[in-house]
């Protein structure tokens, strides 16, 4: 069974201990950030922030309440970026993880306009010949292949995070709402949006006022095919001499950086 990860944020404190756990498991580098007047540090998700809290301010009758979101790759069911993606440099495995391969990665960041999330970000820094990539949360595709849940949930202090079986998780989501009606909204996001996603979430406040998208049930992925089919020929021809140009691009790219290692270095890869 393909896993996931249930986000409970009646149970979220905002500690960004997950943040961090993130940053440490993937050897990310900190942010220069800046204050923008509010407690949610760095501001968006970036090639060295993959997963971060986001801080929401909720009217709660006279007064105003917290509500924290983790945010982060969605790994959807069916993604709408490997659908996107020309050169198959993502892909959804069968353990759940939606998995990037930088050695197919061309730059074109079609993957970036098909995401309804908002997630995959760019190393904007660096030209396609210096080693440009998309970087987002891998779902900690290596702990899982050893036995281990991911960073995030593994380091969650309050429990808000919980690893296993999406199944399995879906069960229990409905389970605590049917125990607490009063506490919950009373639906699982990403149980069917977008075709499903493998990181589920309930909430106290409408999925809104989280920052989630509303979105349909139909897999966001089939847009993207619809509209593959209905490029006209001498448009598809363009691509083809477009995406011949960026291989040779990224190809060389490659070449540079194995030279530029070393042949010791390429011994030990």
């Amino acid at each position: 069974m393909p896993y996931a990860m249930l986000f409970d944020a009646t149970k979220c404190t905002g500690c960004r201990g997950c943040q961090v756990a993130c940053k440490q498991w993937n050897d990310l580098p900190g942010e220069v950030t800046k204050d923008t007047g509010s407690y949610q540090n760095p501001a968006k998700l970036s090639a060295d922030t993959w997963l971060m809290m986001e801080s929401h301010e909720v009217e709660n009758g006279d007064g105003l309440k917290w509500a924290f979101r983790r945010k982060a790759c969605m790994h959807c069911v069916e993604p709408a970026c490997a659908s996107a993606c020309p050169v198959g440099a993502l892909k959804k495995t069968d353990e759940g993880p939606v998995v990037y391969d930088t050695s197919r990665c061309i730059g074109c960041r079609y993957c970036m306009l098909a995401c309804p999330f908002d997630v995959p970000t760019f190393t904007w820094d660096k030209g396609l010949l210096e080693g440009a990539l998309i970087r987002k949360c891998q779902f900690c595709v290596d702990r899982i292949g050893s036995g281990l849940e991911p960073a995030c949930a593994k380091t969650c202090p309050p429990g808000a995070l919980k690893f296993g079986e999406r199944d399995e998780l879906i069960a229990e989501a409905h389970a605590r709402i049917d125990a607490e009606p009063a506490k919950y909204v009373p639906h699982v996001y990403g149980e069917e949006e977008a075709g499903g996603t493998s990181i589920l979430y309930l909430s106290h406040v409408p999925f809104e006022d989280l920052g989630l998208p509303s979105l349909g049930n139909e897999p966001v992925q089939k847009r993207t095919e619809q509209i593959m089919e209905n490029v006209t020929p001498a448009v598809a021809l363009g691509m083809l001499f477009g995406l011949g140009g960026l291989y040779w691009v990224v190809k060389r790219r490659n070449e540079m950086a194995a030279a530029k290692a070393g042949p010791k270095d390429k011994e030990a890869s």
